[in-house]
């Protein structure tokens, strides 16, 4: 991105490099490939195992005499001292609940992770939004405080020049000496305000702190970007987390059926195959082989758990139940944050609209008791003031502006509309 940006541009920069938008995409993958790793438990399970062993001593099997039935039994040594066995097995899965859960809930878990990355975006962009118009306050403050440094600049000029002529006393330059003093010192403050709001912003953006980022912006246009259409209803399906509570239903009706399966039993399939080495020599071991092969079918269903699974299935209805009031309880909320945030606006675009008279009644005050002072009709003092309340009224007038623009903000988050 080049140093020089607008908000757009702020926005899609934060979008792509932002750390917790970027965590999240990575959830995204992990999401992704845990299913896909879950999922390959439908497919044939192929193994592969190898041994290899030499008794030491070999066993001992007691076998009865056949001369001497009602006799001692013999002992007999059985085995060879060296065997190996290979062994190739094959299961096919054909009923689990598991991985059928896996199955069936896949689309909404890997939904449910990109729901959550759209949230962080929209959260990343109220925010980068907010940080990019405080910036963007101070430098408006800036600009104000260097024209009323230009303008007690003259001031004082004009104050030197008549007690210089005798017109007035000292008093008025030093007074004018003061003010400039003061906005000047006043600058600076303002100035490391915006290096503090720049860095901020910077790490709303999960920009380099290092590389110099200026903002750009039409004044003109943020009147326009102040003004909001107050008659708009909710809609809480525009709502990220309404939406996502809707995907947690979802699976938690998934998890209904889950613990209604564990009444059915496990079924695989099996193939096996082993390759079977014996030799009372050791390098004759592999010389001769004795195969053998099997398959066949394994069910497995617990017969009596106390209970349990009734238990699991009535959980899972009531853990539904209880996402109702989840439901009911967001909507709730969602309506009172828009109520609240709507009335702040409302009352921000009133303070607005009567600041904005006064910076111009402000100015034109300013302006005549400036000539009424060239002319000596008004002291000093009067001038003093006048200024100040200039000075006054524009920064509580840029203030109320932008207090308007992030309370339009707050408005638009609860009505789902800010675009991500």
């Amino acid at each position: 991105m080049d140093s020089s940006a607008t908000l757009e541009e702020c926005i899609q920069y934060a979008l792509a490099h932002q750390v917790d938008i970027r965590q999240a995409q990575l959830d995204e993958q992990i999401v992704d490939r845990t299913i896909k790793s879950r999922l390959a438990d439908w497919y044939p399970q192929i193994g592969l195992t190898y041994n290899i062993q030499h008794y030491l001593q070999l066993p001992v099997v007691l076998f009865p005499d056949l001369n001497d039935p009602t006799g001692p039994r013999r002992e007999i040594r059985t085995g060879v001292a060296n065997s190996s066995t290979a062994a190739l097995a094959l299961n096919q899965t054909i009923f689990n609940r598991d991985v059928l859960l896996a199955n069936r809930t896949s689309r909404d878990v890997l939904y449910q992770a990109a729901q959550n990355t759209t949230n962080q975006k929209i959260n990343v962009t109220v925010e980068v939004s907010k940080a990019f118009y405080d910036l963007l306050l101070t430098r408006q403050q800036q600009s104000i405080l260097q024209l009323q440094i230009e303008r007690l600049t003259r001031n004082l000029k004009d104050a030197t020049n008549q007690f210089r002529s005798g017109i007035v006393d000292k008093t008025d330059y030093k007074r004018a000496t003061i003010a400039l003093n003061n906005a000047t010192a006043q600058l600076q403050q303002a100035r490391q305000q915006a290096v503090v709001r720049e860095a901020v912003l910077k790490n709303q953006m999960g920009y380099p702190v290092e590389k110099p980022l200026v903002i750009t912006y039409d004044s003109t246009r943020l009147e326009v970007d102040a003004e909001l259409d107050t008659n708009q209803v909710v809609s809480y399906q525009n709502r990220i987390e309404f939406q996502r509570l809707q995907t947690r239903r979802n699976l938690l009706r998934s998890e209904i059926d889950y613990a209604r399966w564990s009444l059915f039993p496990t079924v695989s399939f099996f193939l096996n195959y082993n390759l079977n080495y014996q030799n009372q020599q050791f390098a004759q071991l592999y010389s001769r082989s004795f195969p053998n092969s099997l398959f066949g079918l394994t069910v497995g269903y617990p017969i009596y758990q106390g209970g349990k699974r009734r238990q699991n299935i009535r959980i899972a209805e009531l853990q539904f139940e209880r996402s109702d009031w989840d439901v009911t309880g967001l909507q709730n909320d969602i309506d009172t944050e828009f109520q609240r945030t709507l009335a702040q606006y409302k009352s921000d675009w009133i303070n607005y609209q009567t600041l904005k008279e006064n910076v111009e009644l402000a100015r034109e005050v300013y302006d005549v008791i400036q000539l009424q002072y060239k002319s000596g009709v008004k002291t000093y003092l009067d001038v003093l003031i006048s200024q100040t309340d200039l000075r006054t009224a524009e920064f509580n007038f840029i203030n109320a502006q932008y207090q308007a623009i992030s309370s339009k903000i707050d408005v638009e988050r609860a009505l789902g509309q800010i675009d991500n």
